[in-house]
């Protein structure tokens, strides 16, 4: 059964950090909030629960998955990233959007989609912020919406209901809205829209 954390959106409690971070590093599964809906996330390199997470998500190897990073620095660890797009990156964040990008060598190969692109994101969300910090490194994630549903699940008890027993931890850091991030597609040519989210796309595809 997975342990069930209410930390505070504003001011999240540093005890409750550390032990979250803990759990991430040890090769747990958690599902946590955004600034746009509930995620679902592991370390970076641990196979064991990122399969966890393809099974809740039914995901294929064209899923891409997403890489929650603390700022703008973090980002090109993992992705190639042009400066042509770094002004766009800048631009754009922390807020609600996912850049796909292609993965460097930082990132396994479990975690590419089939294009080996990785999405990439900075969150404007005070208890992501914390986590991020304190692991020193990217939360691999995915959007916790479960097969046939068209919306993410909205609330910590919701999810506690369904996935107790398939995450080591859930973060309730109370209300979490239902629109996804807008995700931009910035790995061809072009920025192609690929989901029209929270974000304003209208300044990325000119």
């Amino acid at each position: 059964m997975s342990q069930f954390f209410a930390i505070h959106p504003d001011n999240p409690q540093p005890r409750l950090i550390k032990q979250a971070v803990e759990i991430i590093r040890k090769g747990g599964l958690i599902a946590y909030p955004t600034d746009s809906c509930y995620a679902l996330g592991c370390r970076l390199g641990d196979k064991e629960p990122l399969e966890r997470i393809r099974k809740i998500r039914q995901a294929d190897e064209r899923h891409n998955f997403t890489l929650m990073c603390p700022d703008l620095s973090a980002i090109a660890n993992y992705a190639q990233v042009e400066n042509s797009i770094y002004r766009v990156l800048k631009a754009h964040t922390p807020g609600p959007y996912t850049f796909i990008l292609p993965a460097s060598k930082k990132v396994p190969r479990n975690a590419w989609s089939k294009r080996k692109n990785i999405g990439i994101r900075v969150p404007e969300n005070q208890i992501v912020h914390d986590l991020l910090t304190e692991l020193g490194e990217p939360i691999l994630s995915s959007t916790l919406i479960l097969p046939g549903d068209e919306l993410p699940l909205t609330d910590a008890w919701s999810i506690r209901e369904e996935l107790e027993h398939s995450v080591e931890l859930i973060i309730d850091g109370e209300h979490c809205g239902i629109e996804m991030t807008t995700v931009i597609d910035l790995s061809g040519s072009e920025p192609e829209l690929i989901r029209q989210g929270r974000g304003d796309a209208s300044g990325l595809l000119g």
